[in-house]
């Protein structure tokens, strides 16, 4: 059986930047990209704010959506986010 996987989205602030990921562990990739572990995009420009995420039955599906998600314009990503947490709360506080 695959793994389940997860799309994301980190802001560094609401409507700052952006940032979509995929993985199979959520709370870990979120703790990391929190604290700097991963030298990178979201180290260098700030993005630690969890705003957005979907679950995905396998990571195969999970890598698909992010694909797509990629290619979206701001507006659209903007949209998604705004849609399931108005507010731009940090949802990474709710993960086990």
């Amino acid at each position: 059986m695959e793994r389940q996987g997860y799309v994301y989205i980190l802001a560094s602030r609401p409507n700052g930047t952006l940032y979509i990921g995929v993985t199979s562990n959520l709370p870990k990739r979120v703790w990391e990209h929190q604290h700097g572990v991963v030298e990178g995009f979201t180290r260098r420009y700030g993005v630690h704010l969890l705003v957005w995420y979907e679950v995905h039955p396998s990571m195969r599906s999970a890598i698909e959506r992010e694909k797509q998600l990629k290619h979206w314009n701001r507006l659209w990503k903007l949209r998604l986010i705004e849609e399931a947490n108005p507010a731009w709360r940090d949802l990474s506080v709710q993960l086990a």
